[in-house]
């Protein structure tokens, strides 16, 4: 007879930044985890984010003090624990005649600045863009502006490096799983996945956009109802050649952002737009991409058209509806359910959240099941740990860099940059002993060689080129169809 499954204590649907946020701290409380995700981590919402650690300045117009203030509370609690993904950005807004006042730009402002407990970001000022070097690839009429700081970060990055030390603790991490059914067996549930069963104490549905059908694959009845919001960015090479970030307001009321991104490009975006239909492919539509076209050459000297897009993307955020009439108004705060004591073995749906908050939500989610478990380790603890490779004090990547760079010189200086903000302290376990370019095997182009490749397959469950190139690294931006075949052809061998 073949041998029972185990039993975990928590199970949890869902290898998004909320999934992995959640196994992480679990399993650092000594809980055996076990993580389900239908395709591969961070494969939807969590890597087409704005790629922003932030508050939400624009939610301060909405009255959402408290999301504001928590998400301004976890900025440099994210850049400490993870500084080699996420570093601090000046954000250029300017003032646009008609629209919002300057004295209710600068109160806003001071707000943002003083209502998260920020320590080490540098706090907002006015700025004269006729001077200014943010200034000059914008038209004329922006004469007056501000700048405020917010953090930079690798989202789906962010969600594997979760993963990544919720293994470390013992957590089993399984992709291309797909949860097709779950049932209370007991005090237990009975989860089918990928082919497989298993059983755990507690069951956690972190599965985003899916948070709601996804129970459908059980008898699970919930009233609750989200709102999936569509959120598109494209990319262009880039419009500006210095580090400062926009935040540019529009006429109708919404936003957008105009983003240096991996050196040679400019990441815009987002759009809010209602969702409808499959979350298996979401795309940016040609509308969307027209409109963050358009957007742009409202303040841009140099215009651009979609055949100037070089990559665009979406995700689908999952909000809880809160009635709001119009997509941007809606919460993004969070919501999480635990299922009543009489009707058995706990179940948590999560709902809601935004990049930002994760590790407080995960921290949540684990002070609900403390009341229904118990955790050899109960204490919180993620908010001071590094997570893999951040173990250097926030603000001296250059230092890291240079080390790179004198361990690796076969290296050039744009991969030097890229393993120390991919992998941080890392890098040297990634590449050990190699004294040339050959000792890393098959050149892929672009220093992506075979010695990372098989790090990523057998440290961060990347199984094809598009996990890899899309999501473990950008470099989809840079291979050409050449290279990538090459790449295909080793992961099939």
């Amino acid at each position: 007879m073949p041998n029972p499954s185990p039993t975990y204590d928590i199970a949890i649907i869902g290898g998004g930044i909320n999934g992995c946020g959640i196994a992480r701290d679990a399993a650092g409380r000594g809980a055996s985890v076990l993580l389900l995700e239908a395709g591969d981590l961070a494969r939807g919402t969590s890597s087409a984010s704005s790629k922003l650690i932030h508050g939400g300045l624009r939610y301060l117009e909405h009255y959402e003090f408290g999301l504001v203030r928590e998400a301004l509370g976890e900025r440099e609690r994210l850049w400490a624990i993870a500084p080699h993904i996420i570093w601090p950005m000046r954000f250029v807004l300017p003032h646009v005649k008609g629209l919002r006042s300057r004295w209710l730009l600068r109160l806003g402002l001071f707000l943002y600045d003083h209502i998260g407990g920020r320590e080490k970001l540098r706090t907002a000022k006015s700025v004269d863009l006729r001077s200014h070097e943010a200034g000059a690839p914008l038209k004329p009429e922006f004469a007056h502006g501000f700048i405020y700081s917010d953090c930079w970060a690798d989202d789906a990055r962010l969600v594997v490096l979760n993963a990544r030390d919720a293994a470390n603790n013992g957590a089993d991490i399984r992709t291309q799983a797909r949860v097709t059914h779950f049932e209370r067996e007991g005090e237990r549930w009975r989860v089918e996945a990928g082919g497989e069963t298993f059983h755990a104490r507690a069951l956690v549905n972190a599965a985003g956009p899916s948070a709601v059908s996804v129970l459908g694959e059980s008898d699970i009845e919930e009233d609750r109802r989200m709102r999936l919001v569509r959120g598109s960015h494209i990319v262009t090479r880039k419009l500006f050649d210095h580090a400062f970030s926009y935040f540019f307001q529009l006429p109708d009321g919404r936003i957008f952002f105009a983003i240096p991104y991996e050196e040679d490009f400019t990441l815009i975006g987002t759009t809010d737009a209602d969702h409808e239909g499959d979350l298996a492919d979401v795309e940016a539509s040609e509308a969307e991409i027209a409109y963050l076209c358009e957007g742009a050459n409202r303040f841009f000297s140099r215009s651009i058209t979609p055949e100037d897009v070089v990559w665009s993307f979406a995700g689908v955020r999952p909000l809880v509806d809160d009635g709001s009439g119009k997509p941007e108004a809606a919460t993004r705060g969070y919501q999480l359910a635990l299922s009543p004591e009489n009707e058995g073995a706990p179940l948590l749906n999560v709902f809601g959240g935004k990049l930002t908050v994760y590790r407080h939500l995960a921290e949540d989610v684990l002070g609900k099941l403390s009341s229904r478990m118990e955790f050899s380790q109960p204490g919180a603890w993620t908010a001071t740990r590094p997570l893999p490779g951040g173990d250097f004090p926030a603000g001296e990547a250059d230092a890291l860099i240079g080390k790179i760079a004198a361990r690796y010189p076969f290296f050039d200086a744009r991969t030097h940059r890229r393993l120390a903000h991919s992998y941080g302290t890392d890098a040297f376990a990634v590449f050990g002993d190699a004294a040339s370019l050959g000792d890393c095997g098959e050149h892929f182009g672009h220093g992506l060689t075979a010695r990372e490749v098989e790090h990523l397959v057998s440290r961060e469950w990347a199984r094809t080129a598009e996990d890899i190139l899309w999501r473990r690294t950008k470099l989809g931006l840079r291979l050409d169809t050449g290279e990538v075949a090459a790449l295909e052809r080793f992961l099939a061998a």
